[in-house]
């Protein structure tokens, strides 16, 4: 699909209230496009409309007026790096950034990675920065939010009860 086309389907998922499938195409977008500032910025704003300053934080990184709040709350999630690394889903040469500030931001990133991990690492190549050790998850800054519980909790109720139901039917059927 498109560009363009994709770019009217998140505006009218937006108007529609349809904040998740926005968030999904942007991704998807910058997954095809990594080096448009502008995609990354438009998915930064749907991230505060979640109040995930973190998130935010993360697609806004490589611009020069992003917000420092949301700067530090990236930077305390994604704790090493590495993670900084692997969030910001770049590929290719920081020469292919727009700017000269996320070429820095970029460059600064790789850098300090690769003094963590002693080695060369590159943007195109995950496996040069994954740390030999294990490990390379996105750990989660803190405790679960609640959301994140009553999320769990609702997902094991559904297992749970969808397994009762098995074996019911099981037992009727058998016995």
């Amino acid at each position: 699909m498109p560009l363009r086309e994709t770019l009217a389907r998140v505006d009218a998922d937006l108007a529609a209230g349809r904040v998740p499938l926005a968030r999904q195409r942007l991704r998807g977008l910058i997954s095809s496009f990594p080096h448009d500032l502008t995609l990354r910025r438009r998915l930064a704003a749907v991230y505060r409309l979640y109040g995930d300053a973190a998130e935010a934080g993360r697609w806004i990184f490589l611009e020069e007026d992003r917000n420092a709040d949301e700067t530090a709350a990236f930077e305390a999630r994604y704790g090493s790096p590495r993670r900084r690394m692997k969030a910001l889903a770049w590929r290719g040469p920081e020469t292919e950034a727009a700017t000269a500030f996320a070429e820095g931001q970029l460059v600064a990133v790789r850098t300090a990675c690769a003094e963590e991990l002693g080695r060369p690492v590159h943007w195109d190549d995950p496996a040069s920065y994954r740390d030999d050790a294990g490990g390379d998850g996105e750990a989660p800054s803190g405790p679960w939010t609640v959301r994140e519980g009553l999320s769990c909790a609702g997902c094991l109720v559904v297992v749970l009860v969808t397994l009762a139901v098995w074996v019911n039917g099981l037992v009727a059927l058998f016995g």
